[in-house]
């Protein structure tokens, strides 16, 4: 809208403009006398007090019934938004406080990374999330195939947790067609593959998407590179496929060995490497262990970056362990499965749940053939990683996922404890966070 159009006749708007006029001539006329000659009588001096008050009122009357009558405009003009006073003084705050939030780096993939996600947004504007590219499967192995595009489903999942979007498009963008030829596919990849279809880049593509969504940080693909996971088993058998890894015991039964990206060298996103450098968080998973964490910390330079940078490194353990990938695993297996694809120390913190689960939920995993992930605290505090125990599930539709609340609430207290509170310089940022944390307690 042009500012010509607020002056059209119904706007209501060019009474207070003229009254906010009237109020600036009386104060002029009020200056006017007490500067228009040396000699200035009592009479006109009280005269040119009256007239600056007079005229400081009426400017306070005109700006206050503009403003009021300006949001009634934008509330009740056909946009379907409320900006009363008190909500929009409670949104600025709520802004600033994002804001001033730690930056935190949430590294892999799959459902884990997006529901935790979903609890950081409340705390900070300034997350990135960096997301493996090894998928294979599903949609995305379709459309990875057929257009020859880095896989979009798990970067799909982790920016519409960061989306500011209705419940409806939440529901589209997740929608998977039931029939014809594009049958099991999600409406969100397409979208991506339509946005990748019309930009110069697979990253530009995502940021596009994160745009339109209005996504509270940033989501990234950790490379652009084509790459293809693969596995080698303690007997040196070798599967290729991040699809065939989880289900390689069907086949050929063994414990894995290492996982590797092929081809090799790849490059990492320079965004990413820059992200990392600035981080007061890093953030491993949850997610599946060979498949979605991991793999990040196989791209070239990306275990470099992490040693080098002074932020805190926190791992989220998996509640329970994954069938084909990490049976038998306990909490210190997992450690040392990432440390052994990376670096000795990578990790200061480990977040594990040592909430119970119910029987009847434990029988239907262990009949799949997961169980709890066991935790070994005695092994890991040799290791000097630190332990944080909690309640952190929650049980959706029969299945165990982390708690995104309790989660988030947890990394958000260990960067403002272990990071902000000893820089003196962020002493502001670490009570915001503090105070969000006090208002969200969960």
């Amino acid at each position: 809208m042009k500012i010509v159009d607020w002056l059209r006749p119904g706007m209501r708007i060019k009474r207070w403009l003229l009254l906010g006029m009237i109020g600036i001539i009386f104060i002029s006329l009020g200056l006017a006398l007490l500067v228009r000659k040396a000699n200035v009588r009592p009479s006109e001096i009280t005269l040119s007090v009256l007239l600056i008050i007079s005229g400081c009122f009426i400017i306070f009357i005109s700006v206050k019934f503009f403003t009021n009558t300006l949001f009634h405009a934008i509330s009740n003009g056909g946009f379907k938004i409320s900006l009363d006073a008190d909500r929009l003084s409670s949104l600025l705050y709520e802004k600033r406080i994002l804001i001033n939030g730690p930056k935190i780096i949430a590294i892999g993939g799959g459902t884990g990374l997006s529901t935790m996600l979903r609890g950081l947004k409340e705390y900070s504007s300034n997350i990135t999330a960096v997301v493996t590219v090894a998928d294979d499967g599903g949609g995305s192995g379709v459309l990875r195939q057929d257009l020859g595009m880095l896989p979009p489903g798990d970067i799909r999942n982790c920016v519409l947790a960061l989306a500011d979007t209705e419940p409806i498009m939440q529901q589209l963008l997740q929608y998977r067609f039931t029939d014809g030829m594009l049958k099991g596919q999600s409406f969100g990849n397409l979208f991506l593959a339509a946005m990748d279809g019309i930009s110069s880049s697979f990253e530009e593509a995502v940021r596009k998407m994160c745009d339109v969504l209005a996504v509270t940080g940033k989501v990234l693909p950790v490379t652009l590179d084509d790459v293809q996971l693969c596995a080698e088993l303690e007997d040196g058998y070798i599967i290729c496929g991040e699809s065939n890894i989880g289900k390689h015991n069907d086949e050929h039964p063994g414990k894995i060995k290492r996982v590797f990206l092929e081809p090799q060298p790849t490059s990492p996103l320079q965004e990413v490497l820059d992200a990392i450098k600035e981080a007061d968080i890093i953030v491993l998973g949850p997610g599946s262990l060979y498949t979605s964490i991991i793999p990040n910390l196989l791209v070239n330079g990306m275990c470099d970056a992490i040693r080098n940078s002074d932020a805190l490194k926190v791992y989220v353990c998996n509640v329970m362990t994954q069938p084909g990938e990490t049976d038998g695993y306990t909490v210190f297996d997992h450690v040392s499965a990432i440390e052994s694809h990376s670096f000795k120390g990578i990790i200061d913190c480990c977040i594990v749940n040592t909430a119970d689960i119910p029987d009847d939920l434990k029988k239907k995993y262990n009949d799949d053939g997961a169980e709890i992930v066991r935790l070994d605290e005695e092994l890991l505090n040799k290791a000097g990683v630190k332990v944080i125990t909690g309640d952190y599930i929650s049980i959706n539709n029969n299945f165990i996922r982390h708690n995104p609340q309790k989660l988030a609430a947890t990394i958000v207290e260990l960067v403002a404890e272990n990071v902000l509170s000893k820089d003196n310089k962020r002493t502001i940022d670490y009570y915001y966070v503090k105070d969000i944390l006090g208002k969200t307690k969960v």
